[in-house]
């Protein structure tokens, strides 16, 4: 059986760090491509990178992008501060133009979001970033892909030297990472480290969930399944 191929977008920011780290790592991951706005900064063998400074543009990667196993989209924005029409033209009709690529260059692909908890899948509530992140996950559960899977962690924390971009954030992980096993222990349905997305992502892309949106708990259990 060969290895995995997959693609992370979003490799820069702190979870597509972590997701990158974590198959450079997998031996079950035979080659990498990542996709983003700026260099990941990252050397290894069976890593390869695209630069693309705008993701509408992701259909010129068609030719690119055939023959991949795996999508492991981590691209997003915050929506604090943001108009609505803004944090849906970045959060869901970039993220589904690139799905809509991927999915016609390899229809046998697994595609795996990453979203949040409190998401709302009705696409009727009253927050606006809940509502939006619900009609992605909506509209990429019936794309057409083999298989597609919603992650929505909770708090994150980053692992294996993985950092944010921002100094004052870094600062308080490092404060967190002290008392994060307790957290875990008392929290283990809330909280996830960024291995621990990186590690389910692969499980799910070689053996599948048993449920389509994975809430924190289940990305804990994946990563060790």
């Amino acid at each position: 059986m060969t290895g995995l191929k997959v693609i992370v977008t979003g490799a820069t920011g702190m979870v597509g760090q972590g997701v990158l780290r974590e198959c450079l790592l997998d031996a079950d991951v035979e080659k990498v491509l990542a996709i983003g706005r700026s260099p990941s900064g990252k050397q290894d063998a069976k890593l390869r990178e695209i630069v693309l400074r705008d993701f509408s543009e992701f259909e010129t990667l068609e030719a690119e992008v055939g023959g991949y196993d795996a999508c492991f989209f981590c691209l997003g924005v915050s929506s604090v501060g943001i108009k609505e029409a803004d944090y849906r033209r970045v959060t869901k009709e970039l993220t589904l133009g690139v799905a809509r690529t991927l999915v016609k260059a390899n229809p046998q692909m697994i595609f795996i979001y990453v979203t949040g908890v409190g998401t709302d899948s009705t696409e009727k509530g009253r927050s606006m970033w809940a509502r939006v992140k619900g009609e992605t996950e909506n509209e990429l559960l019936r794309m057409g892909f083999r298989g597609a899977y919603m992650f929505r962690p909770g708090y994150i924390q980053p692992a294996g030297g993985v950092r944010s971009k921002y100094g004052w954030a870094n600062a308080i992980y490092a404060a967190i990472a002290t008392v994060y096993p307790l957290l875990k222990r008392i929290f283990p349905g809330q909280v996830v480290t960024t291995a621990e997305v990186g590690k389910a992502m692969i499980r799910v892309a070689e053996k599948g969930y048993e449920k389509k949106v994975l809430e924190p708990r289940d990305i804990g259990e994946a990563a060790s399944g």
